[in-house]
């Protein structure tokens, strides 16, 4: 058995045995930055957690390095999604910028789905990746769309709100915020309209909001259902 086929290969039990152990630390090292942000650490719980990273990274590099060495295409998978993710979850640590990107680590769970040859949910992102090509076009029109609903909204609460609320609406950029908050109905509640025109421009806001959010929604619950469709007759055809 070949170096490359442990690091590269699940389907030995001396490659499985390796992407397990390399999923485990993910998980470790997920678990360490937490733990990580809590406040009122003990100085010796923080040396352990510090300890943890340490060996965590060891380990991530020397994969890193092992993945880069087998590759048969080196440049190709420094470039790829998994070289460029496992790139970024280590680099930090050594170029000491004060950019914490450990929890990028968790994108590297997709492995898993190559690990334990989950094809069926491979399938499943087969098809949204069709459907989401059946309605591209719909999609960023109406992205266009949002986005010039968008300014409209925040320009036009600015001019209800400006001189009633100089400070909650001091420009078009405070206008843009509460018009984001209002059409995807979150509703934060840092900025209110207090006049009687800015509420009802409100309240059109967000009738307008709901269609936001249910539209593209409805395209892509009804591009997924003509995608397993069409899947369902390719595979009758088979």
């Amino acid at each position: 058995m070949t170096l490359k086929q442990i690091v590269e290969s699940s389907d030995t039990r001396a490659g499985r045995a390796f992407d397990i152990v390399i999923q485990l630390l993910i998980v470790v090292s997920l678990i360490s930055f937490s733990l990580e942000t809590l406040p009122d650490l003990s100085e010796r719980t923080s040396r352990i957690l510090r300890g943890i990273e340490v060996a965590t990274v060891a380990a991530f590099t020397a994969e890193y390095l092992l993945r880069l060495l087998v590759a048969d295409r080196r440049f190709k998978f420094v470039f790829s999604f998994f070289g460029i993710i496992d790139l970024i979850a280590i680099l930090p640590f050594y170029l000491a910028t004060g950019l914490d990107l450990r929890a990028v680590r968790v994108l590297r769970f997709v492995r898993i789905f190559r690990i334990f040859k989950m094809t069926r949910y491979g399938q499943a992102a087969q098809l949204f990746g069709t459907a989401f090509k059946m309605v591209k076009e719909e999609l960023v029109l109406f992205f266009f769309v949002t986005l010039l609903l968008l300014y409209l909204s925040g320009t036009g609460i600015y001019y209800f709100e400006h001189d009633a609320q100089p400070e909650a609406f001091q420009s078009v950029f405070d206008g843009l915020w509460w018009g984001v908050v209002t059409l995807t109905t979150v509703g934060y509640g840092d900025a209110f309209p207090i006049t009687l025109g800015g509420r009802v421009f409100t309240f059109l806001i967000l009738m307008i909001g709901l269609g936001v959010v249910a539209v593209p929604t409805g395209l892509m619950a009804s591009a997924l259902s003509q995608a397993r469709e069409l899947a369902l007759e390719e595979k009758g055809q088979e």
